[in-house]
């Protein structure tokens, strides 16, 4: 049964890899055998996680992008091949948000969030496909989509762009699951519910009470929730998994 779950000699690129859900993934993916490539904005912050994964006895690559520019994306995925050989699984992690009245909302403000969250993902996934799951008829992709891309709203939240782009991650995964099922390789999604990090801080303290109101288990996600996951859409364990939305959020979507 272990050797369902187990990722030895598999390559996993983790965009956002640096820090919160991204790290707590790789982490995890790293700890299964897995080879480690991450990326994302500051360099400082990939220096930061390589070190950690280091020396937790981790194979490490990491190679600094922003998705929200086209031109860094080819490069990006270019290098981990040219390092690896090959990508087995990538995790679309990275994310932006914004907060603003949908009346008052900056166009400025909508671009960044749509070009990271749901451009910036489909475009590392062509990318990936294209230089390495296709040609190798194998892959599973795992994008983090979000229990906001699952209602319209969330207490008082007002983040319609983020809303918008992870409802658009959740139907990209399935429509891509469906195209590429014939390479075998599988699409799936995690819809965390809210997890402290430096992006979702801002907002848990001012409606921290209200989100452990919606969530049944009464608790915020925490360091290891998002592993066990990750790994079983990863893993040969979810062979015949594709196209599927898996909530990881204390049960906050089925009430």
């Amino acid at each position: 049964m272990n050797k369902l779950f187990d990722l030895s000699g598999r390559v996993a690129l983790i965009t956002g890899g640096s820090r919160g859900l991204g790290l707590q993934m790789a982490k995890g993916f790293g700890a299964q055998g897995a080879k480690l490539a991450l990326t994302a904005r500051k360099a400082n912050e990939l220096a930061d996680a390589e070190a950690e994964l280091k020396s937790l006895g981790h194979e490490v690559f990491v190679f600094p992008s922003d998705l929200s520019k086209e031109d860094t994306i080819a490069p990006m995925v270019d290098a981990v091949v040219a390092r690896f050989g090959a990508i087995d699984v990538l995790v679309n992690n990275a994310g932006a948000s914004w907060g603003a009245p949908a009346e008052s909302y900056p166009s400025e403000a909508w671009h960044k969030v749509i070009d990271t969250n749901l451009t910036g993902s489909w475009l590392v996934s062509q990318q990936v496909g294209a230089k390495s799951m296709v040609p190798n008829k194998r892959g599973s992709i795992i994008n983090i989509a979000s229990v906001a891309g699952l209602r319209g709203q969330l207490g008082p939240m007002q983040t319609i762009a983020y809303n918008t782009s992870k409802g658009g991650l959740v139907n990209m995964t399935r429509a891509l699951a469906a195209e590429w099922a014939r390479y075998n390789i599988r699409v799936n999604a995690l819809a965390p519910g809210f997890f402290p990090s430096k992006m979702s801080a801002g907002l848990l303290s001012v409606i921290d009470k209200q989100i452990l109101a919606m969530t049944p288990l009464g608790r915020l996600g925490g360091d290891e929730d998002l592993m066990g996951p990750a790994i079983f859409l990863a893993s040969d364990a979810a062979s015949y998994v594709t196209g599927q939305i898996l909530s990881v959020d204390g049960g906050m979507t089925a009430v």
